[in-house]
């Protein structure tokens, strides 16, 4: 018998997975690679919420957390996959940066908050009202890590890539078993996947898409990653990710015209130079209409439990909430009642 069953390897699941590493905890994961939401997202860490100048929800403890983490993780894989990268706020008038002037006067704003403004010097772009700088700020190449991560997985043969048939699964009071695997206990990490999860599916997971566009510019040459009412985020080699989309009904993975012609028209009104778009992405992310994950254990089977809803923020909440519910399960540890499942029990 083994300790764990892990169910879904986006960044929630690679966080699990190491809780579950330092424990000594033996572990098989499934994989079946149908989310993409961690490996199309722009993997900013970023402890602002810049559209209305306010932290994000613990956003000093989860960064304390997060950046030792990932840079563990890039000294075992050997490769470089965090890197800073300032991120600047452009402003659209002088009403922002006044109220970006009274955001840097907060407490819990201060130490994340430039008060002096930035003048930009990239002829590439239109910057009439300067930028606010954002301290604490980075990238992490998260597709690449997950991919080396796999294959780290797989040389151990801890990874199963195939689809999980939840109603192959047996659940007893002391195990759980899963053609002919057994297990203490079940992670499930499934993104939007645990829409067809019959045992989580109650929860009110709605999902979001979200797409961006990959594009080339010689001219642009951008150091820093510069928010407006979309993000364009340096990759290296005069390639930019451009984005994101916000969309509530659209819930397949495809990605459309429509998203990329909405995409370049707001990068147009502050783009100067050419560019080519290159590629295209799209990816659901699962989101909570209170904005927290889903944490906790299931109501009826204690050794059944979830890491989900993790939204476009999940760099900087997937090792704190994989943290926690680890130490919910094996230390009796409490989880805060703003992420725990039981929030929602009155929905089964």
């Amino acid at each position: 018998m083994i300790d764990y069953i892990v169910v879904g390897f986006g960044l929630a699941g690679l966080a699990f997975v190491e809780e579950l590493k330092k424990n000594n905890k033996s572990f098989v994961v499934y994989e079946n690679y149908s989310q993409k939401s961690s490996r199309v997202a722009g993997g900013l860490y970023n402890p602002v919420i810049l559209k209305r100048f306010t932290a994000a929800w613990l956003a000093s403890e989860q960064l304390e957390l997060a950046l030792p983490f990932y840079k563990n993780i890039q000294d075992k894989l050997g490769e470089s996959l965090v890197s800073e990268l300032p991120v600047l706020r452009r402003f659209n008038n002088v009403e922002e940066q006044n109220l970006w002037f009274e955001a840097c006067d907060k407490p819990i704003l201060q130490i994340f908050l430039s008060s002096e403004l930035i003048r930009n010097e990239n002829e590439a772009l239109d910057i009439p009202f300067l930028y606010g700088g954002v301290k604490g700020t980075g990238k992490v190449d998260i597709e690449k890590m997950l991919s080396l991560y796999v294959l780290d997985l797989e040389k151990k043969e801890l990874l199963k890539k195939e689809s999980f048939e939840h109603n192959e699964l047996v659940v007893e009071t002391d195990c759980i078993e899963y053609k002919g695997l057994r297990a203490k206990n079940i992670v499930f990490t499934e993104g939007f996947g645990v829409r067809s999860n019959p045992f989580f599916n109650y929860l009110p997971l709605q999902g979001n898409k979200g797409e961006y566009i990959i594009i080339k510019s010689k001219g642009l040459r951008l150091k820093e990653a510069v928010k407006s009412s979309i993000f364009i985020i340096p990759l290296g080699d005069d390639l930019y990710k451009v984005g994101a989309t916000y969309n509530n009904e659209d819930k397949t993975p495809d990605i459309t015209s429509a998203s990329r012609e909405q995409l370049e028209m707001k990068l147009r009104r502050f783009l100067k130079v050419a560019y080519e778009v290159i590629d295209q992405v799209a990816g659901i992310r699962p989101t909570i209409r209170d904005r927290r994950p889903l944490i906790g254990t299931h109501p009826e089977y204690n050794n059944m439990h979830i890491i989900n809803g993790l939204g476009s923020r999940g760099v900087l909440i997937g090792p704190y909430v994989a943290n926690k519910l680890y130490d919910f399960i094996e230390n009796n540890g409490s989880l805060e009642k703003e992420i725990d499942i039981k929030r929602f029990e009155h929905l089964r």
